[in-house]
Order: C-alpha cells, then structure tokens, then sequence
C-alpha cells in the first residue's frame, strides 16, 4: 500500500501516471517521465512489458527498478528470463527477444522474474494482461472480452495494457466501451477497466507515446499522447542489429 502522506505527515495530493509497454524505447519512456512530471504527478506505477524490441531493455529496466515503483510482469518480462524456445514466436519476436535475453544481467533476470502478475496500489489493482488468467496473456480488445476481467475486479479500477491501444471500459448494469473517450470521472457504483496504451510501441495507429493519469482527488483519469524523439529510437534499433521492420514500425503506430 501506497503511503498518501508527505514525510511531514501532512496530506499530500496524489496524482499517478501508469504507463506500460515501454518495449526498451528509451526516448518515449523518459519524455513520457518528463510530461508526468509537468503534469504534476506525485507516484508511477508501471503496467509490464518493460523490455523487448527496443534497442534499451537495460536502461528502461534500471529507470523503474531504482525509482521503486509498483510494476507488474508482461509477457516480454517473462520471456525475456525464461530458457525455452522462441519457435513459437513470429520471426520479428523471435529476433528481438533472442537480442534482448543477450543483453540482461543477472540482476535484471532476477528482478523481472520476481515481479507478480497482479498487484493493489492504494485503491486501484493493475495487471498486464487480463485480471481473470493474468499469466495466459489473452487479450482485452472488446467489451466481451473486459467482461471477463470485470468478474475478477475486486477494485472499483483497474489498469492493464498488452494490446498496445488506449481503451476504457465501463461497468454498470452493462459493460461499456468508450470508444475515442480520453478521460473519464470515477462514478459511484461503477467499476473501470483502463488500458493505458503503450508508451515505446503504440499500435492504434498513432505514434505518440501513451500513459494515463489519475488524480485521485479528483478522481478522473486522463490518457495522454505525447511527443518524443522517435527518430533517435529508430536509428538505436536499426544500430543495434534488430529488424528494420521493428523500427519503421514506430512511426506507423502499428
């Protein structure tokens, strides 16, 4: 549990930034960092997949592991320290994950490997995948599909990623999408299932690095798009000997 008091003991004003899929591109994670921290976040907290196809696996690693934030494991976390075949993977995947592996070092191996699928920070739980088989990786691309995590919910909101895309899901007395919905306001007796898009790797078609914020005063949750220096990302990937593919992906949003 998250203290919500400042050393002084007074009450502090609360307001996080959740952000995942940071795939080791450095330069999305530190420009989503710097815009949190112009927005006045006070706590991060990461939703997975810190690692893989980017050319900073190790660098995004040593950002969140020195800074103690809540995180939970992603599927690319968990390949990333396991010694079984990538055959199953399509050949981009198996590429990347085959560099990354070569790259960690025991601390970092063990570091992810000790990282929970699901955890509770303060009031709000998060998880990569899905809250219903979090170690099966299945996605939530629908509101079907959120229904069966909305069963697991024990919080009134939960943040996930995995798809790559920024999504709210709504439960009353029916689930619903907000489709194109960049915020939102918690309601009483209503429960919140929020992807938070992905801050290395966006797949909506939309470059831009993505995270959320919520203000806990005010109880509202923003999914922000922001700026960042793809460019050197791209050329870090295509230097390192990764798939070209991996990077001209970047600016496609895809």
């Amino acid at each position: 549990m998250v203290s919500s008091r400042s050393p002084s003991g007074t009450q502090r004003r609360m307001k996080y930034a959740i952000f995942g899929d940071i795939h080791a591109n450095l330069e999305a994670f530190q420009a989503v960092l710097a815009h949190a921290e112009q927005q006045g976040c006070t706590d991060h907290v990461c939703v997975g997949d810190i690692v893989g196809y980017g050319a900073n696996p190790r660098e995004c690693l040593d950002i969140v592991r020195q800074m103690g934030w809540p995180v939970v494991k992603g599927n690319h976390d968990e390949e990333a320290v396991q010694d079984t075949s990538l055959d199953g993977l399509n050949p981009l995947a198996k590429q990347a994950m085959e560099w990354t592996r070569a790259q960690l070092d025991p601390d970092d191996r063990a570091f992810l490997k000790g990282l929970k699928l699901v955890r509770q920070v303060r009031d709000f739980t998060i998880v990569h995948a899905t809250l219903d088989t979090p170690g099966s990786w299945t996605y939530v691309t629908n509101k079907f599909d959120a229904m069966a995590s909305f069963s697991y919910q024990f919080t009134q909101l939960c943040f996930y990623g995995h798809t790559h895309t920024p999504r709210i899901y709504v439960k009353g007395n029916t689930v619903e999408s907000l489709e194109d919905t960049m915020s939102v306001k918690l309601e009483m007796g209503r429960k919140y299932f929020i992807n938070v898009g992905s801050t290395g790797q966006p797949r909506d078609g939309d470059w831009h690095a993505s995270y959320a914020t919520y203000d806990v005063p005010s109880q509202t949750i923003v999914i922000h798009r922001i700026d960042y220096d793809i460019e050197t990302a791209q050329d870090k990937i295509i230097d390192a000997g990764l798939p070209e593919m991996l990077a001209h992906r970047l600016s496609l949003g895809k």
